[in-house]
């Protein structure tokens, strides 16, 4: 693919053997979106960092199982290659977000995954609410798969962490902010689908879900975030998720 910054859309082979499958592993943000900015112990913990390092971790795992695994992004950047146009005052434009999101979408159905899964962590205004929710997009032609792929996430980051389940939902009910009006008219995560010309005009093509484990704003969760063992345990959960999804049952 062109456009992509270094070290994106990445694939790695499995540690012996052929691939049965494959797996998609986007880890949000990155480069100059930061994501969620939470605090922990007096220092920052950005959400860009905190899913390439469960990213990272996921991907070990599964390769060592005998899956082929894909990263959008392997450093500390975006997934499209971005120019000074795609930034203001030190941020992305919704503009370049928007071809960062399609460029991710992109690669996913480059590595014919078998699979997306897209980790972002949480914010609130309040610092008492913290949890764990996965999203998936209910229109596609696979929507059970994609609940399916929801509901094995979600329930293995809570019994894994034991936090609190806020639940599994539709993409339709993410109150998230949208980068512009057609956007707003969207209403869907564009890396969940479904087309929309000139906005999704090439949806992914497998199951998928983007699950957020815990909250940054909350401190006690930022803590468990930030540091390896939990970033750890957040991969090892999310690998048994996708092993109940894998195995059908």
């Amino acid at each position: 693919m062109n456009g992509l910054e270094a070290g994106a859309c990445m694939g790695l082979d499995p540690a012996g053997g052929r691939a049965a499958k494959t797996v998609f592993i986007d880890p949000g943000h990155g480069g100059l979106d930061p994501g969620v900015v939470g605090m922990a112990g007096g220092r920052q913990v950005l959400e860009k960092d905190v899913t390439l390092a469960v990213a990272t971790r996921l991907a070990s795992l599964l390769r060592a199982d005998g899956y082929r695994v894909v990263l959008s992004r392997t450093a500390d950047s975006s997934v499209a290659k971005l120019s000074t146009s795609d930034s203001v005052a030190g941020a992305m434009t919704g503009s370049a977000v928007h071809r960062d999101l399609v460029a991710r979408t992109l690669c996913a159905n480059a590595a014919a995954a078998s699979v997306l899964v897209s980790i972002h962590f949480d914010a609130f205004d309040d610092p008492s609410v913290g949890g764990t929710e996965t999203f998936y997009d209910p229109v596609r032609p696979f929507a059970a798969d994609n609940k399916r792929l929801a509901n094995d996430l979600q329930a293995a980051v809570v019994v894994a962490l034991g936090t609190s389940d806020r639940g599994v939902w539709t993409d339709e009910q993410l109150s998230a902010p949208t980068l512009t009006a057609a956007g707003g008219q969207y209403g869907h995560l564009i890396e969940l689908g479904p087309a929309a010309a000139g906005w999704v005009d090439s949806p992914s093509q497998m199951p998928g879900a983007l699950i957020e484990p815990m909250f940054l704003t909350n401190s006690a969760e930022a803590r468990v975030a930030s540091q390896p063992a939990g970033q750890q345990k957040v991969a090892v959960a999310l690998r048994a998720g996708l092993q109940k999804f894998f195995s059908g049952a």
